[in-house]
């Protein structure tokens, strides 16, 4: 039984993760549970160290997304009823500019999302470490997908300039759910963006940055956001 067989559904997962993670795996059970496919696309694409937001934004907008840019007024938004998009950590914040950029988004559930990932990321690193990527090109980080350190190119902190989340402005309906003891992401980052966007809903919740802890209570919120029966 097939209850939103007009309406696609995507789940992105974080920042050195997979497909495979424990929330992909839990989202995908209680989705294929209601009768509906959940689509969860390997971000990494066989190759972490070329990561970059817009790798990704391509990857979905080429793959997955059945319209093209909302730059467009001619085209057809009703295609296919819609997509929703589920995304966590860093998959949240492509979800916000897939919802910006793309007409056929037609909602979106941000688990954490990584807003302002650079400027929260980058101090942990530290001044000399930083200066040591720059110069070097690639700086090890820990995948927790593959269990192991994978270097990955600058060019993903430069890519990131072109997305100022000033102009994340598109008046989608947006559920963020984000913990109130979250390190990684602090939760007035989402506190600040929900504050001037009226379409925005957010849920804060007892848990880090993993919300590994309160899957139930995110799956409770996301049936009746999107409009479905549990």
């Amino acid at each position: 039984m097939n209850l939103q067989n007009d309406s696609s559904y995507i789940y992105l997962h974080g920042f050195a993760s997979s497909p495979d993670s424990a929330k992909a795996k839990y989202f995908r059970e209680r989705f294929w549970a209601l009768g509906i496919d959940l689509t969860t696309p390997d971000l990494n694409q066989n190759d972490f160290s070329g990561l970059t937001l817009t790798r990704q934004l391509n990857q979905i907008e080429t793959e997955f997304l059945p319209t093209k840019s909302s730059q467009s007024p001619t085209e057809n938004v009703k295609n296919l009823g819609g997509v929703t998009i589920i995304g966590s950590s860093f998959g949240g914040l492509t979800a916000a500019w897939l919802a910006q950029r793309q007409l056929s988004v037609k909602q979106i559930v941000l688990l954490a999302p990584a807003f302002h990932f650079i400027s929260h990321w980058l101090p942990l690193l530290g001044q000399q470490q930083l200066e040591k990527w720059q110069s070097e090109k690639y700086l090890p980080v820990y995948h927790y997908g593959e269990q192991r350190y994978l270097p990955l190119n600058y060019q993903f902190v430069a890519d990131m300039a072109q997305y100022p989340e000033e102009k994340l402005m598109r008046s989608v309906p947006t559920l963020i759910l984000h913990g109130k003891h979250d390190t990684i992401i602090p939760i007035q980052a989402s506190r600040n963006f929900a504050a001037n966007r009226p379409w925005v809903q957010l849920i804060e919740l007892e848990d880090d940055h993993s919300l590994g802890n309160v899957l139930a209570e995110i799956w409770e919120a996301i049936p009746k956001f999107c409009q479905f029966k549990n």
